[in-house]
């Protein structure tokens, strides 16, 4: 009985989180990539001057511009080591290196995201 228990409370919770990402999560990724393609327009920017541009985007100011968009740059920067020759032991080295500080920042939001989740499970409780 409990296991049904169980399992009638992870299907809420897994309806819930598909609920938000439908209703909420695409709709901010959609915008931020939206926003974001003004920085891609000019086909003279370097890689870097358009990251740069991302990141210093209203749409991303306050927020961070994905965990996506974080692990493409670290894609990014690796191709651009191997196009270098850097050795393969070197561009681990970077890819983990880059994966890593991606993780660490990225990580620290999940707090906030927990409270605000909370608070709003606790409101439509009302």
């Amino acid at each position: 009985m409990a296991e049904l228990q169980q399992l009638r409370v992870q299907e809420v919770v897994d309806s819930m989180l598909k609920s938000l990402e439908r209703e909420n999560i695409w709709k901010m990724q959609g915008l931020m990539f939206r926003c974001s393609t003004s920085c891609c327009e000019d086909s003279q920017t370097s890689m870097q001057q358009v990251h740069q541009c991302i990141k210093a985007l209203p749409c991303a100011s306050g927020s961070s511009p994905g965990f996506a968009w974080c692990t493409m740059h670290c894609n990014d920067k690796v191709k651009d080591s191997i196009d270098a020759g850097s050795k393969e032991l070197q561009v681990k080295q970077q890819l983990d290196g880059c994966v890593t500080k991606c993780v660490d920042d990225h990580t620290h939001y999940i707090p906030t995201m927990t409270k605000k989740m909370k608070e709003a499970l606790l409101s439509t409780g009302k």
